[in-house]
C-alpha cells in the first residue's frame, strides 16, 4: 500500500478504510514535525500540534478539492495549526508580561550563499533554532522541504510576492545572527 499515491490513499480513506490514513501519517510525520518544531521551538508542543494537524486533515479530507497537491494542502493545515498555537501562546505571554515584541532586531550585511564550504541545508537546519519562528518556518519549507514560492504561498495563505519578501527577510535574519555571533569564522 505504501507505493500508492496520496490521492489513491485518500480515496481509500474516504471509502471507509480509515486505517489507510496511517500511511499518510507515516509519509508526512517527519517533515511536518520538523516544520512545527521550527515554528514552536518546543518538541512537546510540536508533537501535540502535529497530532492536532493530522486530526484536522483527517476530518477535512472531504474538503480537499485536489486543486493543489495533497502535501501542499496538508502543510497549510500544519502551518496554520502551529501559527494558531504561537498566537495563543503569544497572547498568554502578553497578558502575563509587558511585551515580547522586540525579540530580534534584523539587519543584513553578508550574502551567506557565497560561503562555498558550507553544506547549506545542514547549516540552515542548525541555525533555524536561532531565528524567529516565522522566518524559521519559511526557510524550512523552502530549503529543507524544497517547496516552491507558489506552494509556500498556498500554505501560508499569502501572495507569492510576499513569500519572496519574507524569504529575503528570513535570509537576512539568518545572516544577521551569524554576524552577531561571529559564526562565519567557525564555518569557513
Amino acid at each position: 500500500m505504501k507505493n500508492l499515491t496520496d490521492l489513491e490513499i485518500i480515496a481509500s480513506v474516504k471509502r471507509g478504510n480509515q486505517t489507510d490514513y496511517a500511511i499518510i501519517i507515516d509519509r508526512y510525520k517527519n517533515k511536518a514535525f520538523s516544520l512545527v518544531k521550527r515554528i514552536l521551538k518546543n518538541e512537546m508542543d510540536a508533537e501535540e500540534v502535529l497530532q492536532d494537524a493530522f486530526l484536522r486533515a483527517f476530518n477535512g479530507l472531504n474538503s480537499f478539492k485536489q486543486e493543489s497537491k495533497f502535501s501542499t494542502w496538508f502543510y497549510r493545515i500544519v502551518y496554520n495549526t502551529a501559527i494558531s498555537r504561537v498566537n495563543s501562546k503569544k497572547r498568554k505571554i502578553e497578558n502575563e508580561t509587558a511585551s515580547i515584541d522586540d525579540f530580534f532586531n534584523l539587519e543584513s550585511h553578508l550574502d551567506i550563499r557565497t560561503t562555498e564550504n558550507i553544506n547549506f541545508s545542514s547549516f540552515i537546519t542548525n541555525m533555524l533554532e536561532k531565528i524567529p519562528s516565522n522566518y524559521s518556518a519559511l526557510l524550512n519549507l523552502f530549503y529543507i522541504n524544497g517547496m516552491s514560492c507558489e506552494e509556500i504561498s498556498e500554505i501560508m495563505n499569502i501572495s507569492v510576492s510576499n513569500v519572496k519578501v519574507m524569504l529575503h527577510r528570513s535570509r537576512n535574519a539568518l545572516r544577521d545572527y551569524i554576524l552577531k555571533n561571529d559564526l562565519l569564522k567557525e564555518l569557513i
